[in-house]
């Protein structure tokens, strides 16, 4: 059943001719690319293949754009008609007609102002991930308890896949905006590190959830890490700092509140990096408490979290500390690991602990699955 959604804001109509050239873009194949592609293809940035990245962005994001528009504009539950959502969709808007109107990219000049642009879409589009949770979580409230969390299958697909081409599209932009840079960090490719040591990334995401946890409760279990802190593997790192976060985070979190009040210590949270053929896997292990079977499926969902969510405090940022309590961790966690050929699986047991398995493709050559 349709929820009335009334917009306090009058809904902005798109112009008949751009609707209709999104449209037509919204019905033409996106080009998926490989972490493996990227990162050969950028191995030596010359002037011809900033040109050649340019000229094929320049075609591909639009029809991004165009694919998540007409999602947009179709979405059950009301969704269309709420204000968070429409400000989302008029940004995707306007960054599709700022690429469509840009002529040609013919030579360096066209491609310099081309990436001043794309820059430009980039930061334009910063909140749409906390923007759009504050809609979903509106929608929660309107649905209130009439219908449980895992009942609208829809909007979490839509979701999901509105998530992954947010990812796909900002890699794309930063990879080639960054490929500008003039002093290149040693080993890095655009946004990918050659030589990425999950041991090491991993350390920093601990440290920074620790500090978080501390900032929370005054005090933070230790986490332990077991590895090789030499291996080396290609990867983006700010998107593994991300899930290590998120999970470290999340057992951090378990762990304290289950013995806050306790005589006993805190156990240590346990991350175990392993090497494999083809995928590298973490393990964050901890003794929480666990989550109950039947509320296992709820942990992907958009719509479940633990902690309060932030929607009425100050303005938020695009930050993963504080997009706790929008119920975004784990789903966006998972999504990240995906994009590149990873995974993420969470198995628990009730009344001790809980061990999630990230895995991530080590080959790099699995094609980013495009919604």
């Amino acid at each position: 059943m349709a929820l009335p959604y009334l917009a306090s804001a009058a809904r902005r109509a798109i112009e008949r001719g751009l609707a209709e050239e999104i449209k037509k873009c919204s019905l033409m194949k996106q080009t998926g690319v490989s972490l493996k592609h990227m990162m050969e293809f950028s191995l030596h940035p010359s002037d011809n293949y900033l040109l050649f990245s340019a000229q094929f962005l320049h075609k591909e994001l639009p029809v991004r754009l165009a694919h998540r528009v007409t999602e947009l504009e179709n979405l059950p539950h009301g969704l269309s008609s709420q204000d968070e959502v429409l400000k989302v969709r008029d940004w995707y808007v306007d960054s599709f007609r700022d690429l469509r109107t840009f002529p040609d990219v013919q030579d360096s000049k066209d491609e310099l102002k081309f990436t001043e642009l794309i820059n430009q879409i980039k930061m334009r589009h910063n909140n749409v991930m906390p923007t759009m949770a504050v809609g979903i979580h509106k929608l929660k409230q309107a649905l209130g308890r009439k219908q449980g969390l895992n009942e609208l299958p829809e909007i979490h697909q839509f979701l999901d896949r509105f998530y992954m081409s947010r990812i796909g599209i900002r890699m794309l932009i930063g990879q080639h905006v960054a490929l500008h840079d003039p002093k290149p960090l040693p080993g890095y490719v655009g946004l990918i590190c050659t030589k990425v040591s999950p041991v090491i990334v991993a350390q920093n995401a601990i440290d920074d959830a620790r500090c978080a946890c501390m900032r929370t409760y005054g005090t933070s279990p230790e986490v332990h890490v077991y590895g090789d802190p030499s291996f080396t593997f290609a990867y983006v790192p700010t998107h593994l700092h991300h899930m290590v976060f998120e999970l470290v985070k999340n057992s951090l979190r378990a762990v304290q509140e289950r013995y806050i009040d306790s005589d006993h210590d805190c156990p240590h949270v346990r991350v175990v990096v392993a090497d494999g053929l083809e995928d590298i896997t973490i393990k964050i292990s901890d003794e929480g408490g666990g989550i109950r079977r039947s509320g296992l499926p709820k942990i992907w969902t958009y719509f479940y979290s633990t902690a309060q969510t932030p929607v009425d405090g100050p303005q938020i940022q695009e930050l993963p500390s504080v997009m706790a309590g929008y119920g975004y961790g784990l789903p966006i966690s998972r999504l990240y690991a995906r994009y590149f050929g990873g995974d993420l699986q969470i198995i628990s047991m009730e009344g001790y602990g809980t061990d999630a398995y990230l895995h991530l493709n080590r080959l790099g050559n699995v094609q980013e699955p495009l919604p």
